[in-house]
């Protein structure tokens, strides 16, 4: 904060009385905001205490601001709203100029805005458990000790590490002690800290084509060759690998649910896989980024439950299975690479937050972790059988739902003269954020043509045909 300019010849009390009118007057201080505590501003700015108590009396007075005795001192809440784009003149003599001091604000209605229909990758927001989430996490806050203030384990905190290991053990089949979890800050970091960790600059990775894009651009970060093997209805190609680049190191593969396909790996090419991994002494990267969410036929195991030789580094992530600002993932690695992992965690450059973690924690132990999973398959069920009926009922024989067993999205093909891509960008262009599926393919010649359609946040039977009809009408536009 820039101190008052004590060499101008306003006094420092009408300096501070013009700053925080024009703070008010130009929307930077909403009404119902709370303002600094004359005290707190009064030693920010490096003046007596009675000169901000004054600009502050005065600013009452004139019905800027309204006093709540311990509660503090707030804008007026029957002030109108002033955009902050607007400029106001101070009167002459005014410092006008300088920052203004810190000031406590209420809590705001977010500035996000909601995620557009159809859109991938986000779980249904309206259906997470908000208020038993925050009595969690007040919980925690009131448990807060002086020593959990400190950076905690680079590693994860051991509570979630072990809240982790215990589910997976239980729900994917993965056996695995707290000690090869590692949490991160999601499958991006995740993806790098695995690559850094076992591979070494111009390796070669299979990726699956098409692939998630993100995945591409982490390993030429990493400066590795990212090799595209194409994906059937059985999984990623492993022969096609074999021929196209049998020295790889890695494979990253999305067995329970491919991306974007969304088709199950088959039990005999994961076992296919995992012969290749052993054989080529390579490593195979298993991101089950929403494995928990299959509706028809059985679970399959997750590809780390059939690891006889400890060459399977798996990655799940709570973003799609809670919400996306978590921003929280996980590793399980082998024994007898965890203590490297956990020497790169502790050079990390950052680490998830400790009471987001601890949250988490107790989500999971307390069982409302699988219950919320559970109603999830259910709803998502349901509301994905709503969005295919209608677009069935809208398109007609136009359109084609590939059938898959789970996933959060359709794979949607339309017969039309225009292309995915130009069919996505008009949908966009209308408030639908369908993406093509041509995009993520990363060779010409096989690029298929479809369109990507997140179905979680369809809301209603009614929803979904009124999205529908949007996108017909999208469709048939120029």
């Amino acid at each position: 904060m820039d101190r008052i300019d004590r060499r101008k010849r306003a006094p420092l009390g009408r300096q501070i009385y013009e700053r925080v009118r024009k703070a008010i007057d130009t929307g930077i201080l909403a009404p119902g905001a709370r303002v600094a505590s004359a005290r707190a501003l009064a030693s920010e700015l490096g003046v007596a205490r009675g000169t901000v108590e004054a600009a502050y009396q005065r600013l009452a007075g004139e019905g800027y601001l309204l006093a709540r005795g311990p509660a503090g001192t707030i804008v007026s809440p029957n002030l109108p709203h002033a955009p902050r784009a607007g400029r106001v003149e101070a009167p002459a003599g005014s410092a006008g100029t300088g920052r203004l001091a810190p000031i406590d604000k209420p809590a705001a209605k977010s500035a996000t805005p909601a995620p557009m229909p159809l859109q991938l990758g986000i779980p249904a927001l309206d259906a997470f458990p908000r208020k038993l989430w925050s009595r969690l996490a007040a919980r925690r806050v009131r448990m807060t000790l002086p020593a959990d203030l400190s950076y905690g384990d680079p590693c994860g905190e051991p509570a979630l590490r072990q809240a982790i290991a215990a589910y997976l053990h239980v729900s994917r089949g993965v056996a695995c002690d707290a000690e090869q979890v590692f949490v991160t800050a999601g499958y991006r970091a995740s993806l790098a800290l695995a690559a850094g960790v076992l591979l070494e600059r111009g390796d070669s990775v299979w990726i699956e084509d098409p692939c998630y894009p993100p995945t591409r651009a982490v390993l030429e970060q990493a400066s590795l060759i990212p090799t595209p093997i194409p994906v059937d209805d059985e999984g990623i190609a492993v022969a096609e690998g074999e021929r196209w680049a049998p020295r790889a190191r890695m494979a990253v593969v999305t067995p329970s649910h491919q991306a974007p396909l969304c088709v199950s790996m088959t039990v005999a090419r994961r076992l296919a896989l995992l012969d290749w991994a052993s054989r080529a002494n390579a490593w195979v990267f298993e991101d089950d980024y929403d494995g928990e969410f299959h509706y028809a036929g059985p679970t399959l195991p997750a590809l780390k439950s059939l690891d006889a030789d400890d060459r399977v580094i798996y990655a799940g992530s709570f973003s799609k299975a809670l919400f996306p600002s978590l921003s929280l993932g996980y590793l399980v690695v082998p024994n007898a690479v965890a203590a490297r992992f956990a020497k790169a965690m502790e050079a990390g450059p950052s680490r998830s937050p400790r009471l987001e973690q601890m949250t988490v924690a107790d989500f999971l132990t307390g069982g409302h972790f699988a219950r919320h999973l559970k109603k999830m398959r259910l709803l998502y069920s349901r509301r994905r059988a709503w969005f295919a009926d209608a677009l069935h009922e809208v398109f007609g024989d136009r359109v084609q739902v590939d059938q898959t067993r789970g996933g959060m999205h359709l794979v949607v093909r339309v017969r039309a003269k225009a292309g995915d891509r130009t069919l996505a960008r008009r949908a966009q262009r209308e408030g639908m954020n369908c993406q093509p599926l041509s995009e993520r393919h990363a060779k010409p010649r096989r690029r298929d043509q479809a369109l990507l359609m997140g179905f979680t946040n369809v809301a209603t039977a009614g929803e979904a045909r009124q999205i529908a009809r949007r996108l017909r009408d999208a469709f048939e536009g120029d």
